[in-house]
């Protein structure tokens, strides 16, 4: 089941930066980075975040988060994180979905780590194509992906 999250009550915050935690630990290993940014995000900066987040609920348990931040038409996704005791069950795709098809969006946008394969593959099973690459002060070369929905 996916619904919105309050980001402003304490208790959900803990659960989700949970969440972000245990999964970027993995994704920090795959990337092969000793200073991954998304593992300094701390639950105040997510309590603070003026983003909209997203949560899919397996067995009363918070087994994913989308976070993404809706500008007119288009919408970014911010962070997309699965508990790795739930990876390889389709719920980063199910999170996806629903957020391509809330109203009135006409495009998509998301970053990744270029070495982030598993991520990479995923937004192009949903249509995402490459657009840029960079690579950020902090080392780890990035690329940008969209779709127009």
């Amino acid at each position: 089941m996916i619904n919105k999250l309050n980001n402003k009550n304490t208790e959900t915050v803990n659960i989700i930066f949970a969440v972000f935690q245990k999964s970027y630990a993995i994704e920090a290993k795959l990337i092969g980075a000793l200073n991954f940014p998304p593992l300094a995000r701390n639950a105040e900066d997510i309590k603070k975040s003026e983003t909209t987040f997203y949560g899919f609920t397996e067995n009363e348990c918070l087994a994913a988060v989308i976070e993404v931040n809706i500008n007119n038409e288009c919408i970014d996704i911010c962070s997309l994180t699965v508990d790795p005791s739930y990876f390889k069950k389709g719920i980063a795709s199910k999170l996806i979905n629903h957020v391509l098809t809330m109203g009135d969006i006409s495009l998509a946008r998301v970053e990744t780590a270029v070495a982030n394969t598993p991520a990479i593959n995923l937004y192009k099973k949903h249509g995402f194509v490459e657009f840029k690459r960079w690579t950020p002060s902090h080392g780890i070369e990035k690329l940008a992906m969209s779709v127009i929905t």
